[in-house]
């Protein structure tokens, strides 16, 4: 039974990750400690009302990032939340 518990907790976690396709308003809400990682690639927009309507992926595009600096950026933000 306690790995069953583990697996569904490590599962939660896996789908707590930010995800390109989160709007960047809700990703601010519940992890606001990632600004300074979107001030840092640019997005000097945070308070914006778009980002309340643009996915990060959207956002992202709009200012120029491949899909690779998009994985990069994902990374660094997941990585700064979810420190396990």
């Amino acid at each position: 039974m306690n790995v069953i518990r583990q697996m569904v907790s490590m599962a939660k976690i896996k789908s707590n990750k930010i995800s390109k396709n989160e709007k960047i308003g809700k990703i601010l809400k519940e992890h606001p400690e990632i600004a300074e990682i979107l001030l840092e690639h640019g997005f000097h927009c945070l308070g914006c009302p778009m980002s309340s309507m643009e996915t990060l992926e959207q956002g992202c595009k709009a200012h120029g990032m491949s899909e690779k600096e998009i994985t990069i950026l994902l990374e660094k933000m997941n990585k700064k939340t979810f420190k396990n």
